[in-house]
């Protein structure tokens, strides 16, 4: 099994407190590992976990997990745990993982887990939907989607995402999140396969020739999946093909470098906004 078989690898760096007597990882540590990268699995599926499984009306559960031992990760490996879905039953579904240190295979391992009633864990027909999106991802095809819209077409669902993310969560006042600008700005907005709302952001002219990205948020279990950056690449390519020669935001101080990845750089000293650090940056298209 090599690591390029794998489409989704999570990967990992070995702490101190996860090291035995012998100087090797535990052996009981590695289906923590696999399990961690389960979640990651998910994400990128760009499926909430225990938001999708209410929908869908059950959960999964572990049937079986074994692992095969060939080799031993230490203190401070860096590791890839590569997990893919191969196989589909009536209510189950087998899991391939591998723990790999760069190409080499360290620990091989397979998991069965059956979809079924959270109540009294009484199996139920794996959802065809769960099943397809599985398929799609395996197969190398997005599994998201990002709409352009005016407010009257995304405004509800966005609502929904930047309530959560902004005044929910990071506590901005209601009134200085909602503002003239949303009626007239082109929103974006991105859905998985089961027509969910992950992320959102909108682009306005900021004087001619300029435009501004505002307002991105991504649902908190989504982050760091990529769905934030399918939702700025739509709304700069959109942006270019209007014409504008440069787009300008203003970021979040936690978000810089995400942005600095899109490659956006800093302009001019950080200043607070709503009671948080931000700083200006800066694209030409």
């Amino acid at each position: 099994m090599k690591r390029s078989e794998f489409r989704y690898i999570e990967p990992l760096r070995v702490r101190w407190a996860e090291v035995d007597a012998q100087g090797i990882v535990f052996n009981g540590h590695y289906l923590t590992y696999l399990d961690t990268a389960v979640s990651g699995y998910w994400r990128a599926l760009a499926l909430p976990y225990a938001e999708t499984m209410r929908a869908l009306g059950g959960d999964l559960f572990v049937r079986r997990a074994t692992l095969d031992y060939r080799g031993s990760a230490r203190y401070d490996d860096q590791l890839g745990i590569g997990i893919r879905v191969r196989e589909f039953g009536n209510s189950s579904m087998k899991v391939d993982a591998a723990i790999f240190r760069s190409e080499q295979m360290l620990v091989h391992g397979e998991m069965v887990y059956v979809f079924a009633d959270p109540a009294t864990q009484s199996p139920l027909r794996l959802p065809d939907e769960l099943r397809a999106i599985i398929q799609a991802f395996e197969a190398g095809q997005g599994v998201v989607d990002v709409s352009l819209g005016r407010w009257s077409e995304l405004g509800e669902a966005a609502t929904a995402i930047r309530r959560e993310v902004f005044v929910e969560e990071q506590h901005i006042p209601a009134d200085l999140e909602w503002d003239s600008a949303d009626a007239e700005c082109l929103h974006a907005l991105a859905f998985n396969r089961l027509g969910r709302p992950l992320a959102t952001g909108r682009l306005l002219e900021h004087v001619p020739g300029v435009a501004k990205i505002g307002r991105m948020a991504v649902r908190r279990a989504l982050r760091g999946s990529q769905i934030g950056r399918q939702v700025l690449d739509a709304l700069m390519a959109e942006a270019r093909r209007q014409g504008y020669r440069e787009v300008l935001l203003h970021a979040q101080l936690s978000a810089e470098g995400f942005y600095q990845r899109a490659g956006f750089q800093r302009r001019g000293e950080p200043f607070e906004e709503a009671g948080i650090g931000h700083v200006e940056m800066v694209r030409a298209l």
